[in-house]
């Protein structure tokens, strides 16, 4: 079969699987009958800080956010993610230990949702599939350092410069408060470099 002939909300996540190495039939079928599709409202909390996180998420339509409060309470945005992005808690999720962080959803998503279990189950069943976790792992982790290195490198307004050349749209769906929380600046830091 070729992935125009799987369902809609499969497609982008078989190309993008596709471009990293190609995956045969049975495992796109596989893919579908361990998944599920969901359909989640806006500002809903996939995870929460204790919970155990169990599931990793693609996200066909929507943004989400990943946070956690410090010990004041303070939200602090670690990750934003859209269209074509994967949804994780990479600590609880691998080690199967209690989450620091939460994931909320910014807006109404559709996310195609799979279980630990059933991903280990089809890594081990399909080696093709390990290479494609193993390569997009490596991708999520190479973004996440950037990230860091830039908080601990760059000035505020590198930062924001920086931001807004990589992800301009995100200027558009995400609020200045999110973002100035990501940047590790107050809302008035942000407006006040916004303003130059």
């Amino acid at each position: 079969m070729k992935i125009s002939l799987y369902p809609d909300n499969y497609r982008t996540l078989f190309a993008i699987f596709e471009t990293i190495y190609p995956i045969n039939d049975l495992l796109k079928e596989d893919i579908i009958k361990n998944s599920e599709v969901l359909e989640v409202p806006k500002k809903t909390n996939l995870l929460k800080s204790g919970d155990k996180s169990n599931a990793i998420y693609f996200i066909i339509s929507g943004t989400a956010r990943i946070y956690y409060l410090d010990k004041e309470g303070k939200e602090s945005n670690t990750w934003f993610l859209f269209e074509n992005d994967l949804l994780i808690s990479v600590y609880s999720f691998y080690t199967g230990n209690s989450s620091f962080e939460y994931i909320e959803t910014l807006d109404d998503c559709k996310l195609i949702s799979l279980k630990r279990e059933l991903l280990n189950y089809l890594y081990n069943k399909y080696m093709e599939f390990n290479f494609v976790g193993r390569k997009l792992t490596e991708y999520y982790y190479m973004r996440n350092e950037l990230q860091a290195n830039e908080l601990r490198m760059l000035s505020a307004k590198e930062r924001y410069e920086r931001l807004l050349e990589r992800n301009p749209a995100l200027f558009q769906r995400v609020s200045l408060s999110h973002i100035a929380s990501y940047l590790g600046i107050s809302r008035e830091t942000l407006s006040r470099i916004r303003n130059r």
